[in-house]
C-alpha cells in the first residue's frame, strides 16, 4: 500500500485563505492527499478542534497542526520545511 501525506488546510473562505490554499496545490506532491475544509460552512469543525487551530488558514500535516500556524502568518517556506512537495 503506497503511503501518503495527509495534508489537512482550514479556511474561511477569505482571501488570505485562498491564498494559502494556492499554495498548498502547487507545492503537493503525488504522495499528498489534500483535503479542504470550510469552517464557515461547518466542514472539519472537530478536526479544527481536535487540532487546536485557532486561526484561519492553518494547515495539518499527518495530523499535526504546523508550528506556524499558531503564530505567524503561513509561508511557502513553512510547507517546504514541513514536508509538503518532497517525496516520501
Amino acid at each position: 500500500m503506497e503511503r501518503r501525506r495527509k495534508v489537512e488546510v482550514f479556511t474561511a473562505g477569505c482571501p488570505v485563505c485562498q491564498g494559502v490554499v494556492d499554495m498548498v496545490k502547487e507545492l503537493a506532491c503525488p504522495h499528498c492527499e489534500l483535503i479542504f475544509y470550510n469552517l464557515n460552512n461547518n466542514e472539519g469543525v472537530e478536526q479544527a478542534k481536535s487540532y487546536g487551530v485557532a486561526a484561519v488558514p492553518s494547515v495539518a500535516i499527518n495530523g499535526a497542526l504546523l508550528e506556524c500556524c499558531k503564530h505567524k502568518p503561513i509561508t511557502r517556506e513553512d510547507l517546504q520545511a514541513a514536508g509538503l512537495g518532497k517525496s516520501l
